[in-house]
């Protein structure tokens, strides 16, 4: 496709459900220019090492209900959901400092995970603990209370598999600061 104007059209996206979780606010903030972390680096880790063994409820719409018929037998899900707490004209952000961190890198929003950008679906891949009806139960999703449900999708050994996963020097040294695996 060499043609660089194309005309995209307009989408709407109903939520399917609600998280329902501990966390009341995000731990990174946007302002005009740049990403703020809400904390001290060593709180991040002690908060991401709660995250992972926090349980998490994913309220569905009773609409949908049977659309989870099955989901029970997978060991994980894709849980996609917005960030409705952000501020839709922090939205406007071209380039971040990862997390926030003057020391890292100035990078393009699409080379980060930063929830602050044009779309803001964010994605989580955790493990389903149960299903009740309507109720999906999770653990260690990063969601604030209240986050509009995008879609849940089945996890499984093919679906996002990459071979040779290649990331930055800045976010592996995320990765290590923050003691992720």
């Amino acid at each position: 496709m060499n043609d660089t104007k194309q005309t995209f059209m307009d989408m709407t996206l109903k939520p399917v459900g609600v998280v329902r979780s501990e966390i009341k606010a995000p731990m990174l903030s946007a302002d005009e220019d740049d990403l703020s972390l809400t904390d001290r680096m060593e709180n991040i880790k002690a908060y991401h090492r709660q995250v992972e063994k926090g349980i998490c409820e994913l309220i569905i719409d009773p609409e949908w209900e049977e659309l989870l018929d099955g989901i029970e037998g997978f060991s994980h899900v894709l849980v996609l959901y917005w960030p409705h707490l952000l501020d839709p004209s922090r939205r406007n952000l071209r380039k971040v400092h990862p997390m926030g961190r003057k020391d890292m890198p100035l990078q393009g929003i699409f080379a980060t995970c930063s929830p602050a950008r044009p779309n803001p679906v964010l994605v989580s891949a955790v493990p389903l603990v149960a299903r009740n009806g309507n109720v999906i139960t999770v653990k260690g999703l990063e969601a604030v209370d209240g986050s509009p449900i995008v879609d849940v999708k089945p996890y499984s050994k093919s679906y996002l598999k990459v071979d040779g996963l290649k990331t930055p020097a800045w976010m592996e040294q995320l990765y290590r600061e923050m003691e992720i695996d």
